[in-house]
């Protein structure tokens, strides 16, 4: 790829061709999708007062890139760290109405 002729956003990377997969159990990404659903009705492009995305994540959790990979990476880095899985995730967030 020639660089010169490349123009790119702060947002965008030399390396956004990868795409993030995560390696979820059927049980995880079912939920993990229910709450997308309920979040942002799938959209990445969601918007909520300071949340951002698919998941509605704040633009700190993101560092200021928007991208699906990034906001799939970082929705299942959060809920592990704070919940374990996405099951559990699920659970609070009917409790709650929020996870």
């Amino acid at each position: 790829m020639n660089m010169n002729s490349v123009s790119m956003t702060s947002n965008q990377s030399v390396y956004a061709s990868t795409t993030y997969k995560s390696k979820l159990s059927k049980a995880n990404q079912k939920a993990k999708n229910w709450i997308a659903y309920r979040e942002s009705r799938g959209s990445y492009k969601a918007r909520n007062g300071i949340y951002i995305g698919r998941y509605q994540l704040t633009a700190s959790y993101l560092h200021g890139d928007f991208s699906k990979n990034n906001q799939e990476k970082t929705a299942d880095r959060y809920v592990k760290n704070r919940y374990g899985s996405w099951v559990n995730a699920k659970k609070h967030w009917i409790y709650y109405g929020w996870y």
